[in-house]
This record gives C-alpha cells, sequence and structure tokens, in this order.
C-alpha cells in the first residue's frame, strides 16, 4: 500500500509540514515519487515516522533522535540524561504547584517572591521587588533568614507602611521619628542574624556583584527620603550592635580578674 504525504501524516497523526520537517532533518527517508511527480510513501517509511513520533513523545529532541535510531554507543547515555531532565522537570512543576498552592492559599501576589507568600501582601512593591533580586544574590539559608525578618508583628508592619508612604520631600521631623522606629527593628535583626554583618559566606554570587547589585536597586527602588531614613537607620543599628559587641567583650575579660581576687 502507498499514502501520499497528507496520509502518511494523518496515520501518525501528525501534519504534513512535520512530515516535510522530519525530511529535511534527515530524520526520515524520501521516498520515490509517482509518475504525476507525488510522494509515494510506503510501510517503512509509516514504520520510521511513527518511531519518530514515538521518541518525540517521550520528549527526546529531535537533534538527539539520529543518535539513538541508529543504535550509537551514545544513544544510551542520551536516553539517561533524557530521564534526568525529564526528573528535573518534574520537580519544577511540583514545586510550581506548591508556590500555586500557597498564593492561592494566602491570597498574595501572583508575582510574590518565592518562600515569602504568607507574607507578601504586606510587603511594599519595592520590598517585594528587593525580596526578588536578593533570591538570586543570597543562599537558601539567607533567604530563610529574611523570611523570618518579615514575619512580624502588625506594628513593624505599620512602620514599614509608614515608610512606603513616605514622599521624597519630607520633612526632617518626618524622617528623625521613622529613623528612630526603625533603627531598633535592624539592630534587632543584626544582633539575631550575625551573617548579616559579614555576609560572604551566605552568597550565591561575589561580593563585588552583590555590592553593586543591591546598591543600584535600593537607590532606584526607594526614594531620596527613604534612602535617607533607611541609611541613618542602619548607621544607628550597626552602632548599636558594636556596642553590645564591645560590652561582651569587656565583660568576657573582666570575669577572670573577678574570679582572681
Amino acid at each position: 500500500m502507498a499514502w501520499s504525504t497528507s496520509e502518511i501524516a494523518d496515520m501518525a497523526s501528525t501534519t504534513v509540514n512535520t512530515v516535510r520537517h522530519y525530511h529535511r532533518l534527515g530524520l526520515l527517508d524520501e521516498p520515490e515519487r509517482r509518475t504525476n511527480g507525488y510522494k509515494q510513501y510506503g510501510v517503512r517509511h509509516l514504520v520510521q515516522l511513527l518511531q519518530i513520533r514515538r521518541l518525540v513523545g517521550l520528549g527526546l529532541p529531535l537533534g538527539r533522535i539520529g543518535a539513538v535510531q541508529a543504535g550509537r554507543e551514545d544513544g544510551q547515555e542520551v536516553l539517561h540524561q533524557l530521564d534526568a531532565e525529564l526528573m528535573a522537570g518534574i520537580e519544577r512543576l511540583q514545586q510550581a504547584r506548591t508556590d500555586l498552592a500557597a498564593i492561592l492559599r494566602e491570597d498574595a501576589p501572583a508575582d510574590a517572591p518565592a518562600g515569602f507568600e504568607s507574607v507578601a501582601s504586606r510587603l511594599s512593591e519595592s520590598d517585594r521587588s528587593i525580596l526578588h533580586i536578593s533570591g538570586q544574590l543570597y543562599d537558601a539559608q539567607a533567604m530563610a533568614d529574611l523570611r523570618r525578618m518579615v514575619e512580624v508583628d502588625e506594628a513593624i508592619d505599620r512602620l514599614g507602611a509608614q515608610i512606603d508612604r513616605l514622599p521624597p520631600d519630607a520633612d526632617e521631623t518626618s524622617r528623625e521619628g521613622l529613623v528612630q522606629l526603625l533603627a531598633p527593628v535592624l539592630a534587632q535583626n543584626l544582633a539575631d542574624y550575625p551573617w548579616l554583618l559579614n555576609q560572604s559566606e551566605r552568597l550565591s554570587r561575589s561580593e563585588s556583584v552583590v555590592r553593586q547589585t543591591i546598591s543600584e536597586a535600593i537607590a532606584d527602588l526607594y526614594n531620596p527620603a527613604q534612602l535617607d531614613v533607611l541609611f541613618r537607620a542602619s548607621l544607628i543599628a550597626c552602632e548599636r550592635v558594636e556596642a553590645r559587641f564591645d560590652a561582651a567583650d569587656d565583660e568576657r575579660l573582666s570575669i577572670p580578674e573577678r574570679t582572681h581576687v
């Protein structure tokens, strides 16, 4: 029995364009032509086409099919590699479903940073943007710590909302009030998560890349008044933490003296 191009395409549940594409790639043998010039496909071509469709259905890229069909030594390796890629794809899909379930459960924005679904609706757009960027710069442990930092009480939420509403030309009184409210929060974070002072062990990229990226992101996402508040509050927080460290060191040094006495 002989089939035309459209007929063999229909037999294989595919399209004429797909059959022609397989010819161009050298995967499907060219058939003989009838006296009228039309192609005449036989059983051998149908089997070839069905085999190709089977491999495509398994997820094998067209560029790798030749190695498998030819029975080359690397054919098995191609299949093992495909299996690994499919497994990784399944894991990505499972994670996507988990994330989607969290977004729906928490009524969070669809673009909420991964892992922050439960708090995303309470964060400003700028804060969410910073978290998105941070996910590309810090390791999983650091991101878990950041999540704990933002899982805060309503008072801290109100402070964040105040900073978010701060206009670019905010007066000094407004700025200083927010600085004094924010500094203790930042100081507590620095005390609870010491790696914030020396981040090298929590980075997934080079320190220079992280420093430059975060600096540019903060400068672009926050207005001048907000930047002023963040900078001044950070300085105070660092000074308070350093003072705690110094006091702790003095306490440790004084213990032997009291023991000796």
